[in-house]
């Protein structure tokens, strides 16, 4: 439950950054300001956050080859910024200012870049009209796993066969506004935590709800969508 919790805490306030439309310094925060800010950064007009592994997967081997650098952090928003604060390129929420920003060999830029040695995967492309503008993972991904709601734990593993028919569909979906869709009340109801592997041991997460066949990036779901995942949460009660 501290790890859902936690997770939808993280998607809301991702949901706030996206929402401002003025940068403050911290001295013009409301007094007593506590601001619990994401592990994001921006670069190329793209935000990125780094996914945290849940305890059970922190030994899991991640194999990444820097590229191209793509630029630096020119601005840290933790203890500089409040919380209606607006991104821009080059800032980062914990980075040191000076950091340097890379590619990932191997990996397209608009899916996932390194700073720090730590890996961030989008979270935000304005440019995105389908998951897999926001996500373009064709090719990538090694295996999707159910995981528990609870505590992030791998409860079911995908079969190969979901796993194409699931990314050949999902980079398929449009997205629509996430906001929007949360005041519809999309974002409720019955929720599957769905872990998409790469290739290179990189994953992250996707809450899906159930009732509305929505994931939490706005992709809207299909019926071949909702028939793989059900069919998949099916061979896991087995």
């Amino acid at each position: 439950m501290k790890a859902m919790k936690s997770l939808v805490l993280m998607i809301m306030c991702s949901m706030l950054l996206a929402s401002c439309n003025r940068i403050n310094p911290l001295n013009d925060c409301p007094p007593n300001t506590i601001i619990e800010w994401v592990d994001l950064l921006m670069i190329g007009d793209i935000k990125y956050e780094h996914h945290f592994p849940e305890p059970a997967h922190e030994n899991m081997p991640i194999t990444i080859e820097k590229g191209k650098e793509l630029g630096k952090v020119t601005y840290r928003m933790a203890d500089s910024a409040c919380s209606n604060h607006k991104m821009q390129n080059g800032h980062a929420a914990f980075l040191t200012e000076g950091t340097s920003i890379y590619e990932i060999k191997g990996y397209p830029s608009a899916l996932m870049v390194v700073a720090d040695d730590v890996v961030y995967v989008a979270s935000e492309n304005k440019q995105a009209k389908t998951a897999g503008d926001l996500y373009p993972i064709d090719q990538l991904v090694k295996n999707i796993h159910i995981e528990s709601t609870e505590d992030g734990t791998r409860m079911h593993t995908f079969s190969q066969a979901s796993v194409d028919q699931f990314i050949a569909a999902f980079t398929k979906l449009k997205l629509q506004d996430v906001q929007s869709l949360n005041k519809a009340g999309k974002l409720d109801g019955t929720r599957i935590f769905l872990d998409i592997e790469l290739n290179n041991g990189v994953s992250f997460r996707q809450l899906y709800w159930m009732d509305s066949n929505v994931f939490h990036d706005g992709a809207i779901g299909n019926d071949e969508i909702k028939a793989i995942i059900n069919d998949e949460l099916f061979q896991m009660k087995k």
